[in-house]
């Protein structure tokens, strides 16, 4: 790389940003052009910045970071995305790569192993860390789905798949009450039933869930 690379940092957790400007900043091939806090916000800032490569965090509020990574592939298809993350399960991997993802890193990465990855993306290759590598191996070879989650998402009632539907396009528990006429309380039990069998706290979660099973058109 013989120009400086323009990144833009993603992430929700301002110490977190300003901890990776701060590293990023030490290595002489790189430039740190802005910083965003939900995926909107980044999707606007990839627009009016032009970086080479966003790192992309995934559980933000707002438009969550596999919705980001989605519309900006969509909209700037030479920008590279390399997930920073915490998740390393099944459903956050596939649903990231299914959106574009060109990498995908965990938070606990050392910084060696974030400049490798940063370095291999922006000469076009995908990386992933070692800790998720296998697993995405093993869900590819079973066809692109896991048995375990392929096998959950059986159990799911045609109820509990509409609020799947609706929670992953972003609608608030009242929206969903109205639109299936049905009380907030119901609805939020059904979520929490959701959440339960698919082993996900939040409605990121349920969200790189729904986008893995093929429930969200784009």
């Amino acid at each position: 790389m013989d120009k400086k690379q323009r990144i833009l940092i993603v992430d929700d957790h301002t110490l977190l940003r300003a901890g990776l400007r701060a590293l990023l900043a030490q290595d002489p091939g790189i430039e740190i052009v802005g910083e965003a806090s939900d995926g909107r916000d980044a999707v606007r800032a990839v627009g009016q910045l032009t970086p080479n490569l966003v790192l992309m965090d995934l559980t933000m509020p707002g438009m969550n970071g596999i919705e980001a990574v989605t519309e900006i592939k969509r909209r700037y298809p030479d920008v590279r995305v390399l997930v920073m993350t915490l998740h390393k399960t099944e459903e956050f991997i596939h649903a990231s790569l299914k959106a574009g993802a060109d990498g995908y890193i965990l938070k606990d990465a050392t910084h060696d192993e974030l400049r490798v990855a940063i370095r291999s993306v922006l000469q076009g290759k995908t990386y992933l860390s070692m800790d998720v590598s296998g697993k995405v191996v093993s869900g590819y070879l079973g066809g692109g789905k896991s048995a375990s989650g392929s096998s959950v998402f059986e159990t799911l009632t045609h109820r509990e798949r509409e609020i799947l539907k609706l929670v992953a396009e972003g609608n608030a528990n009242k929206v969903m009450a109205e639109f299936l006429s049905l009380s907030v309380k119901t609805v939020e039990k059904h979520r929490s039933n959701l959440m339960a069998k698919l082993g996900v706290h939040n409605a990121a979660g349920l969200t790189a869930f729904a986008i893995e099973k093929g429930l969200l058109v784009r």
